[in-house]
């Protein structure tokens, strides 16, 4: 057993001081949120290393404010080459698309594993502490498979468990270039031929770490995804499988959706059994109020990813008239122009601010909801994300005194609405330590594998 007094943590809806958690093995055992209580059970000093009730135990104080694990809901590791790369020019996401397709290009095993590591490091050391990997790289440039046809999934499944990140693989079907037309170029590595085929090769597919690695599946898109295979995810959306899907991002998309089927994308969705309390609708940026109806009566996620849709000029989501319908809001980081959910979190209200010319649409504490109980449990750990009894043993501590923190009060709104990335010192996923606060060595690592692959 292992004990941990937190300075500040964020337990039970709220910010409360000197809280002494226990731990055994990967879970929480014990919550006191009392430091008259810590001082009788003789931690009498702010000592890094104190005494706590058990005698013969050792106590480690956290200063700052400790929270749970974030979850990071959507992400696509190979994304992260791109940082600072597609900024030179004017364009949209169709044009951002194919440099992209540029990276998928240059990707094996190999260096896929090697980016997804240090992509993975980068999200713990932001406090992240579960990821759900939205991933359809598949198979060899011309579309052959590899040897092991999941080379390309466990190389993701090991990044993850030597990152020290749970992981979610969603593993994501591609058949067309965009409704019922063929795929082309690099989409050939996306593309199983068939969902049949798609399924028998996920089938195959096993977590490498255990309760550590869950297995979940994803539609890339009604473009990518003929009407008649989303029948496929029938079976996984009725048995509560995590399951996800990029949806209306774009308004090409719902125009070319409604030429092809006369409905929506979230209709067609629904029409073919897609929508369910464990489906993640992925951006779900353009909708219809009939859109927003069925999501929210699916109790679907809505898997928001604020700062790649801004940088990609997707537009701002309905995230308040999603949730007050029942959807349930989530946030990724998607294709990593950013790692930060702490942005992510205040972009939400940031961006309603814009849209609506009015402030208040979001308080801190949903949105920490979102980004941590709410995220895990869309990835399918409903056990993480809180500081709580029989909770996975996830610790997050944010500096309170850096240039971002410093005079900002120190609850809520401090992690919500002024701290970053930069300002976590510590985290612990399921009770190992696996990150304590060398940002530098994140980054040098991150710089080697990308120069790599650049040059490659």
């Amino acid at each position: 057993m292992s004990a941990y007094l937190l300075e500040h943590a964020w337990v039970d809806g709220r910010v409360q001081h000197d809280v002494l958690v226990e731990l055994e093995g990967s879970r929480i055992t014990s919550v006191t949120p009392d430091g008259d209580l810590m001082r009788l059970s003789g931690v009498a000093t702010p000592d890094k290393r104190m005494n706590p009730r058990s005698a013969g135990d050792s106590c480690t104080r956290l200063r700052g404010l400790t929270l749970p694990g974030l979850a990071n809901t959507h992400s696509h590791a190979f994304h992260r080459a791109l940082r600072g790369r597609t900024q030179t020019d004017r364009g949209t996401f169709w044009t951002w698309r194919e440099q992209m397709y540029a990276v998928a290009g240059r990707l094996d095993p190999e260096t896929y594993y090697a980016l997804a590591k240090a992509t993975y490091a980068e999200m713990v050391a932001a406090g992240y502490t579960s990821v759900g990997e939205f991933h359809y790289l598949h198979h060899q440039p011309d579309g052959t498979p590899y040897d092991d046809p999941n080379a390309m999934g466990h190389a993701l499944l090991a990044a993850a468990r030597d990152a020290g990140i749970r992981i979610t693989l969603l593993d994501t079907l591609y058949l067309s270039s965009g409704f019922g037309a063929a795929s082309e170029g690099v989409q050939r590595r996306f593309d199983d031929g068939s969902a049949e085929t798609w399924q028998e090769r996920v089938s195959a597919l096993s977590p490498l770490t255990g309760a550590d690695a869950l297995i979940g599946v994803a539609a890339h898109s009604v473009r990518a995804v003929p009407a008649d295979a989303l029948k496929a995810f029938a079976r996984y959306v009725a048995d509560g499988a995590a399951v996800h899907v990029h949806l209306s991002e774009q308004v090409k998309e719902n125009a070319d959706c409604v030429a092809a089927h006369g409905v929506t994308p979230t209709r067609l969705l629904a029409d073919h059994g897609f929508l369910g309390p464990m489906t993640s609708a992925v951006h779900a940026t353009h909708l219809t109020d009939e859109d927003v109806r069925l999501l929210g009566e699916a109790r679907a996620f809505a898997s928001f990813c604020p700062t790649t849709e801004r940088d990609l000029g997707d537009g701002i989501g309905r995230a308040r008239a999603l949730q007050e319908a029942g959807s349930v809001l989530t946030l990724g980081s998607d294709s990593h122009a950013i790692i930060d959910a702490f942005e992510e979190m205040r972009a939400v209200e940031m961006d309603e601010r814009l849209a609506s010319q009015a402030r208040g649409h979001w308080s801190a504490a949903e949105l920490l909801a979102a980004a941590t109980a709410d995220g895990h449990r869309s990835l399918g750990f409903a056990d993480a994300g809180a500081i709580a009894v029989g909770q996975r043993a996830d610790l997050v501590t944010i500096d309170l005194a850096s240039p971002r923190t410093a005079g900002t009060g120190g609850d809520e709104h401090t992690a919500v609405f002024a701290a970053g990335a930069a300002d976590v010192t510590h985290v612990m996923v399921d009770g190992k330590v696996v990150f304590e606060g060398d940002h530098a060595v994140v980054g040098r690592s991150l710089d080697d594998v990308i120069g790599r692959i650049w040059t490659s």
